[in-house]
């Protein structure tokens, strides 16, 4: 999984899930791994069905509809150290890593599960969630 430093994100801070997911979609759009009518579908993606993953993380994609509007498999990373809900009053779902991905072809499926696997152990969120520098987070990726 190729991580790119430009793609991350320190300690920052969302009002809404929608502001968070918009975000990530656009240092998707600055890097030139999508289209930016990628991120209305990364929004209506999390309508459909929660982005939010457990152990503190969400991971925001686009819908299926929306692969035409991927130029490049991509993964932005964003530390949000105060949290945003990705749940409800009655459940919340506090993410404090936001993985924004998009994937050419089904390679958002791979992405998906090795994010998944590296976070299956909550220790590993901690480390990004406490991270100092892009640096940091980007040699917990590398191969």
């Amino acid at each position: 999984m190729e991580i790119q430093k430009n793609l991350i994100q320190l300690n920052q801070h969302f009002n809404t899930k929608e502001e968070a997911i918009t975000f990530c979609g656009q240092l998707l759009v600055d890097g030139g791994y999508v289209n930016p009518e990628y991120i209305p579908a990364m929004i209506e993606r999390d309508k459909e069905l929660s982005v939010y993953m457990g152990n503190f993380i969400a991971i925001p994609h686009g819908t299926d509809a929306a692969k035409k509007e991927v130029l490049k498999t991509g993964i932005a990373i964003v530390q949000v150290p105060r949290g945003i809900d990705f749940g409800t009053e009655e459940d919340p779902k506090v993410a404090t890593v936001l993985f924004g991905i998009a994937g050419v072809g089904n390679e958002h499926l791979d992405l998906i599960q090795k994010i998944s696997i590296f976070c299956s152990d909550v220790d590993n969120v901690v480390k990004i969630a406490d991270a100092q520098s892009v640096d940091e987070i980007a040699s917990y990726f590398a191969d």
